[in-house]
């Protein structure tokens, strides 16, 4: 399968997917630290993508995106941002809702 092809079907698939170095329990940057921290604290399931050990996928998705950095966080197939706007959301009060409605969406289509 294509890169492109495996980065779509991911996004497509995983209605919350967070693209980051490591993993949640063992993030492998400050950045993706804290955005994983924003996006677990709101309590939904997502899914994650290490792009430590998927460097094709670490190379195509900032062309993909039209964003150049990790983490990305993807909701309902749309790229919502790095670091700086899940933490500026969060801290706002917008992430908790988007990522509920978004899991409670989906889990009446299952």
């Amino acid at each position: 399968m294509e890169t492109l092809d495996k980065i779509k079907q991911q996004i497509t698939e995983n209605p919350i997917i967070l693209y980051m170095k490591g993993s949640p329990k063992l993030p492998n940057c400050g950045f993706s630290s804290q955005a994983s921290q924003a996006v677990m604290s709101c309590g939904e399931k997502f899914a994650f993508v290490d792009i430590l050990q998927n460097p094709d996928i670490r190379a195509e998705l900032p062309k993909f995106a039209n964003w150049p950095t990790f983490p990305q966080l993807w909701v309902d197939g749309e790229l919502v941002g790095g670091c700086d706007i899940i933490l500026e959301m969060y801290q706002q009060g917008e992430l908790q809702p988007l990522l509920k409605e978004t899991a409670e969406k989906h889990n009446q289509e299952d």
